[in-house]
């Protein structure tokens, strides 16, 4: 062996040497920060549960294995509500609190500030209505009152995002405070704008209505904010979604400041920015949140089928047939697709009306009613009608479409299962909507179960007269 390749040799030994001491020196590096990761994780976790033991303000209730409807063993008749409001209460039927109810009135009954999350059709609505119409029995005398603003000085104040919304607490407040003798206004926009001016002006204990036409009327000097005792924002992160921030703040920074007022924010979810809003506008309001183990309501039986475009509508005919429902809403994502579908079903045999944002509130209201009477089989809408309606025995959703909001998915077919009932909501995945598929499992926690597509649910179908909208270039993005 020459001298080049002893020097080879030496020179691979050397190297070879120094590698493994850079890779035994990295991996005990690896193994250090892995240490200091996992307890750094430890401290976050521990301090986590330790702040989250501090709030004292928020109260959360696991409901395993229940649904959000099911009742508690909370009579009202415990709570130490006045007794003509206890009258409305056994005029609706009810003698126990639901789980949203049973935790929230206590606090309200001692003026304290709630902002609370459930799910949709869990008694939220009935809470706060109790909850205002006792503080107003129990506050400020409507002597207190100059008489000169006697008839312009409402006591109250319910916002809503929507006027289906709107009316279904009108509704309600009407049934509950049969025996209170409030004045009750409901104010929104679309329709009856001289009506509502005059029941404005008449006087009013307690407004009710969506915040556009209700600023309109202030803005008019029509009533007057000062006197304002107790104030509910319902659906809070749908007034996010609708634009109404500026409109709500405007209202707020009117108000009587929130010590001297009972504030009550509810909502299905309750965001950040709902919360930021929240403790913005509420004297240190007290956190209520029921949580059941799915988004979803439990009692609700859900089945997706995987489906092509073109064999859509076939195949929601063919689950209409098979399935024969009572009462059925169906969901689309456009408009345009909503009036096919009304198209379609009126030829094949359904009584079926279209629900979207550009129908006329006074023919959206009687649709609403003939739906509820038994006159329309089929409700066909957009998202206009996913939150706030309460309809009863409607015993399936269909959504035609899968929404792109995960959110959404839960408030589409929370219009089933309301008030302790079943339902069932049927879901079709086109290769158009099924990329949502995956968020909206994440976000109710579960897989969805398949069914698969027979033959038998894909009937051939009598297809209408349709005459396609076009909307002008500049609409498309409205």
């Amino acid at each position: 062996m020459n001298s080049y390749s002893i020097i080879q040799v030496f020179c691979v030994v050397i190297f070879s040497f120094l590698g493994l001491k850079v890779f035994r020196s990295l991996r005990k590096s690896d193994t250090r920060s892995k240490k200091v990761a996992n307890r750094r994780g430890r401290k976050r976790r521990v301090s986590a549960s330790v702040s989250s033991s501090v709030k004292t303000t928020t109260t959360t209730v696991g409901v395993e294995g229940k649904n959000d409807n099911d009742l508690s063993h909370v009579r009202f008749d415990e709570l130490g509500l006045d007794p003509r409001l206890l009258r409305g209460i056994e005029d609706a039927g009810f003698k126990f609190c639901t789980p949203i109810q049973a935790r929230s009135l206590p606090s309200l009954l001692r003026n304290e500030d709630i902002a609370g999350q459930a799910q949709t059709g869990t008694g939220k609505t009935a809470a706060y209505l109790l909850a205002t119409m006792h503080r107003l029995f129990k506050g400020s005398d409507r002597g207190n009152i100059p008489t000169t603003r006697l008839q312009a000085s409402p006591r109250a104040l319910i916002l809503a995002p929507t006027r289906e919304l709107a009316i279904q607490i009108k509704k309600d407040a009407d049934v509950l405070g049969t025996y209170t003798g409030f004045k009750l206004a409901l104010i929104y926009g679309g329709v009856d704008y001289e009506k509502q001016r005059k029941i404005l002006q008449t006087g009013a204990d307690i407004i009710i209505g969506t915040p556009g036409r209700i600023i309109d009327f202030y803005k008019q000097n029509v009533f007057s904010l000062n006197y304002i005792e107790a104030l509910v924002l319902d659906e809070a992160d749908r007034m996010f979604d609708l634009g109404f921030i500026k409109d709500l703040r405007f209202l707020l920074r009117r108000m009587p400041h929130p010590s001297k007022r009972l504030n009550m924010l509810y909502s299905a979810t309750l965001s950040h920015r709902v919360n930021e809003l929240a403790y913005e506008y509420m004297n240190t309001p007290k956190l209520v949140e029921i949580v059941s183990e799915t988004r979803a309501a439990s009692k609700i039986s859900q089945v997706l089928y995987h489906v092509s475009s073109d064999e859509k509508i076939s195949l929601l005919v063919g689950l209409l047939n098979a399935q024969k429902p009572f009462r059925t809403i169906i969901f689309a994502n456009t408009k345009r697709v909503v009036s096919l579908l009304v198209a379609y079903l009126n030829c094949n045999g359904y009584q079926a009306r279209a629900l979207s944002g550009d129908v006329e509130q006074a023919k959206r209201q009687r649709l609403i009613d003939d739906f509820k009477i038994g006159k329309i089989d089929v409700v066909v809408a957009t998202d206009v009608a996913a939150r706030g309606l309460h309809i009863p025995d409607v015993t399936h959703v269909v959504n035609y479409d899968l929404p792109n909001q995960c959110e959404d998915y839960v408030h589409r077919i929370g219009r089933t299962a309301r008030a302790g009932a079943s339902g069932d909501a049927i879901s079709l995945a086109c290769e158009e909507y099924v990329f949502s598929l995956q968020s909206i499992e994440e976000y109710i926690g579960h897989k969805i179960l398949v069914e698969q597509v027979n033959e038998c649910l894909l009937p051939d179908l009598i297809k209408p007269v349709f005459k396609d909208r076009k909307y002008p270039k500049h609409r498309k993005n409205h």
